[in-house]
């Protein structure tokens, strides 16, 4: 889905698709300034850790651009604080600090460039990080299409697609790969409750490229698998410790139980630019707690009791043992741990 944008450049500001309204409504929204883009990232205009990562880049250049006639010392003080609003988003995605630590690399080596150069190099670096996300996908991808079976149905949680991404998609990625291979693959693919992100966008994502898809609740994947009728599952990942426990939208962990349970391979895709060798274990990896809203109801609807008490945390871990393999832009990590994960940096 190379062909939908996820994000894209335009008329100098950073368009994105608005997530929270598909598949009722497809349309973009503007942003002009790293303010507004974090703003966008906290409310799911944009999520999935990869495309996280590249708005914030984004977000980065936008703040050079107004600030090409500023003076340097304005200039550092108003970059500061971009920075930090930008980090300050969501903060269990990995990706976002691994752009904004990428780009601030880059701002630290420009030195004394004049405000037009600062800027104009800002902006090359973020055109950069989303080309090669998606160069980067499709290496997953071309990895991870060899694991699965022609025929495989393949269960998925939450969106780690094309709309998750600048392109093509991880998780989602893998399976398209091994579409254009000439595999027949078929999607199983949770609600993932509270949000939606299967029912609406990866769901969606299947049905625009006419790519078998099947849509369960949450609570189904085990009866599912009882049946014989999940060959493979593959997730996505917003974090992967240095030991290689995964942290992916809340839920995830419960499949990977069922998984091992009922002895299907549960694959996990993902860029090195998601793995945080400065995070142990799954322990230490911060889990967001969003709003209780989300839980209540959806939109305009509420269906919970008024004035129940909600949890919402956003993400669990997934234990590595539970993983049978990491797929990256580098290869395939079976039975990830704390040596082979270290390998994929050497």
């Amino acid at each position: 889905m190379e062909k939908v944008e996820t994000l894209r450049w335009k008329d100098g500001c950073l368009e994105m698709i608005d997530q929270r309204v598909l598949p009722a409504r497809f349309e973009y929204l503007a942003y002009a300034d790293a303010a507004s883009v974090a703003a966008g990232i906290r409310a799911m205009v944009v999520r999935g850790a990869p495309a996280i990562g590249v708005a914030a880049a984004y977000g980065v250049a936008l703040e050079a651009l107004k600030l090409r006639a500023a003076s340097a010392a304005e200039r550092r003080s108003a970059m500061t604080k971009a920075f930090d609003v930008l980090a300050a988003s969501r903060p269990t995605a990995v990706n976002l600090f691994w752009a904004l630590k990428r780009m601030r690399a880059l701002w630290d080596r420009l030195g004394g460039a004049s405000g037009d150069e600062f800027a104009n190099a800002l902006l090359a670096e973020a055109h950069e990080v989303l080309a090669e996300d998606i160069r980067i996908n499709r290496s997953m991808g071309a990895h991870g299409a060899a694991l699965l079976a022609d025929g495989a149905r393949v269960l998925t949680h939450c969106n780690a697609g094309a709309l998750a991404t600048a392109g093509h998609g991880t998780a989602l990625g893998v399976i398209r790969s091994a579409v254009e291979t000439g595999k027949k693959i078929s999607v199983i693919a949770d609600e993932t409750r509270p949000f939606l992100q299967g029912a609406r966008l990866t769901a969606w994502e299947m049905v625009q490229e006419k790519i078998p898809v099947t849509l369960i609740t949450d609570n189904m994947a085990g009866f599912m698998m009882s049946r014989g009728e999940v060959d493979a599952v593959i997730v996505g990942t917003d974090r992967v410790a240095a030991n290689g426990d995964v942290a992916n939208k809340i839920g995830t962990y419960m499949v990977a139980v069922l998984a091992r349970r009922h002895g299907i391979p549960f694959y996990v895709a993902c860029p090195l630019s998601t793995i945080d060798l400065g995070i142990p274990d799954g322990n230490a990896i911060p889990i967001e707690e969003r709003d209780a809203s989300e839980v209540t109801g959806f939109r305009d609807c509420q269906w919970a009791a008024a004035g129940v008490a909600v949890r919402n945390p956003a993400f669990d871990v997934t234990p590595a043992e539970l993983v049978t393999a990491l797929i990256t832009e580098q290869g395939v990590v079976k039975q990830p741990n704390r040596q082979n994960v270290a390998a994929l940096f050497k």
